[in-house]
């Protein structure tokens, strides 16, 4: 999985491609770990797949921005990601747009 990283004012872009499973769910989780920024912005267009880890990794930056009184939002969601977060109870829980 590759990501770029771009930053508006308080709001930092990441683009996904690839790829986020197990053994690249580490590198989103340290890029979900921020303070200077109020809003995150998770460019899916690029990525093909999510597995339990990287669904983890989200759950967890969801949790962080919100205590933080911040916001993340998912865009660019293919039909066949939305599947999963539909199956899994993701959908409900994450802002996804």
């Amino acid at each position: 999985m590759a990501i770029t990283k771009k930053h508006e004012g308080n709001k930092l872009i990441l683009a996904l491609s690839g790829r986020l499973d197990t053994a690249t769910s580490p590198l989103l989780q340290k890029e979900l770990e921020f303070d200077a920024v109020k809003e995150i912005v998770l460019d899916f267009t690029e990525l093909a797949y999510v597995s339990s880890a990287g669904l983890r990794v989200l759950l967890m930056g969801e949790k962080a921005a919100k205590a933080k009184g911040g916001a993340q939002t998912l865009v660019g969601v293919s039909a066949e990601i939305m599947e999963i977060f539909k199956m899994t109870g993701f959908a409900d829980i994450l802002t996804i747009q």
